[in-house]
């Protein structure tokens, strides 16, 4: 019989061999490479260099100076703004949700490292059992005349037993093939992935509320000019009825006075649908009850700052939505070389050992041992050609992912594009709509005076009232459009954040702090 003694040096053997082949083992797949992307031949953007000289409401900042930071919104320089995105960032459910998809993806990492190393078992047990009395074993003899006679009783009738067990098992797959380490980037991509999403996910919110609250700010204003029409316009009916009164007016003046002032307040009346709907918004925003959240009114529109946009050539590395969609190629690539490792075999090596005894007592001595060990390889020979069209599948997936990555760039550029032309030409737009506004009410004085003195009906100073109220409502409205405007280019820009701020594979891989990781109640 060969001596126990054989078992450490045999488990040595076989642990350092495949150890040795798990270090050396080959990687499956294909080397990922970033895929070129569209981008343009032009030193600057397009629209950053047309007609802005014809433009005094708003410019592009100059090369030299800053670029956009973490906290865009501050550039708008309005403290009530910065306040209410800084509470967005805590409280907003969105983000929240995506924080906890980032937590989920780096919980994934850890899984997959898991993977590299050894699963050691144990399974511990006392059993105590009698066996039947009833049960006989049976012996055949041979008597001399040839006949063969059953006979005998149970060895073991009504014996108890008693085993005390605690074994050990271990497990280990090595690495040959690099399935693991492809699983594990795979992991780190995806958490990659869940990283960019949840800034651009913040982008959103943040690009939202301020947009939102500029809405507000412009009905407010819209509201501003509604109550100083509405003062005019009861000024001229007090003063239709007063020449009445006395026998100088018509009656038709009254009735034309009446109808233009209800109009206007009928107009003032519908602009609170909007602004409540837009304070409700941002309540939602910043993880507020809608019911318990109210933004005081202010009537004032500002014209945007100069945003520095920045060369055109920096913009993939400004935008989180084309980092995620860049690191979704980096995942699908390590997917392919996931497929390519199933079709090699897989390696295990098993041991098992421990002790075992009918009495306790004797449970660690040396001769209540036992052990077992030995590796096994598996290898599928034939499944339908599944793995190969698993493959497939993988390698469609990284094509669309391509197509969706430079998609993105070119989303990005057309967004950046659009928003710099829609600020360029609402500022030029605002200057002429002012001029119009200043002509505007300067008719509606002149017509004025000319009822006063009797030379034209009532009918033609509602008429230019009508003109006023409509241009002033207009300016206000682009005025909006324009706030609006700059702040989906900031968006489009990015809003400051860039590629360095990704975190790197190992910064995902470590374990996060515990107050990251406790449930919430």
């Amino acid at each position: 019989m060969r001596s126990n003694n054989n078992f450490p040096a045999l488990a040595k053997a076989v642990t350092g061999i495949l150890a040795c082949l798990g270090m050396s083992g080959c990687v499956t797949g294909p080397k990922y490479h970033r895929p070129s992307a569209p981008t343009p031949v032009a030193a600057n953007y397009k629209e950053s260099t047309v007609n802005f000289q014809d433009t005094d409401g708003w410019k592009v900042a100059n090369p030299q100076e800053a670029k956009l930071r973490g906290k865009w919104w501050e550039i708008f320089n309005d403290p009530e703004l910065n306040a209410l995105e800084d509470q967005l960032n805590i409280d907003n459910q969105n983000i929240k949700e995506y924080f906890e998809n980032l937590m989920e993806a780096r919980a994934v990492i850890r899984e997959a490292h898991a993977q590299y190393w050894p699963t050691i078992t144990t399974s511990p047990s006392f059993q105590r059992s009698r066996a039947s009395g009833t049960l006989a074993n049976t012996f055949n003899t041979t008597n001399g005349n040839g006949t063969t006679n059953s006979s005998g009783q149970a060895t073991n009738s009504g014996q108890q037993s008693t085993i005390w067990s605690f074994p050990v098992s271990v497990s280990w797959v090595p690495d040959l093939w690099g399935k693991i380490r492809n699983e594990v980037r795979q992991a780190q991509y995806a958490a990659q992935v869940s990283a960019a999403d949840l800034e651009n996910e913040k982008l959103t919110e943040q690009s939202s509320l301020a947009e939102y609250y500029f809405e507000i700010r412009g009905q407010d204003a819209l509201e501003k000019i509604l109550d100083d029409t509405v003062k005019a316009d009861q000024q001229a009916l007090d003063y239709a009825k007063a020449q009445y009164d006395t026998g100088i007016g018509q009656y038709i003046s009254v009735v034309e006075a009446e109808a233009t002032l209800e109009a206007a307040q009928s107009i003032q009346i519908n602009l609170r649908i909007a602004r409540a709907q837009y304070e409700h918004a941002i309540a939602m925003l910043v993880g507020k009850v809608a019911t318990d959240f109210s933004i005081p009114a202010r009537p004032e529109l500002t014209s945007p700052p100069p945003i520095p946009v920045g060369l055109p050539s920096e913009l993939l590395q400004r935008r989180p939505d084309i980092a995620a969609a860049e690191r979704t190629l980096a995942e699908a690539n390590a997917t392919i070389g996931i497929g390519y490792g199933a079709f090699f075999p897989n390696v295990t090596l098993s041991a098992t050992g421990g002790v075992e005894s009918s009495t306790f007592k004797n449970w660690f001595t040396w001769p209540s041992r036992f052990w077992s060990i030995g590796p096994s390889v598996s290898q599928t020979i034939f499944n339908g050609g599944l793995y190969r069209a698993e493959l497939n599948q993988y390698i469609a997936t990284y094509n669309a992912d391509v197509a969706t990555y430079r998609q993105t760039v070119l989303t990005a550029f057309q967004q950046v594009e659009d928003n710099l032309a829609a600020v360029r030409i609402y500022s030029q737009q605002i200057e002429r709509q002012q001029s119009a506004v200043k002509h505007a009410q300067e008719a509606l004085d002149l017509e004025m005076g000319r009822y006063q003195t009797g030379i034209d009906p009532y009918i033609d100073v509602v008429t230019a009232q009508t003109t006023l109220l409509s241009d002033q409502q207009t300016l206000a409205t682009i005025e909006i459009q324009r706030m609006t405007s700059s702040v989906a280019l900031i968006e489009a820009l990015g809003g400051g954040w860039d590629n360095s701020q990704l975190p790197s594979p190992s910064d995902l891989g470590a374990k996060p702090p515990k107050s990251e990781t406790q449930q919430q109640r």
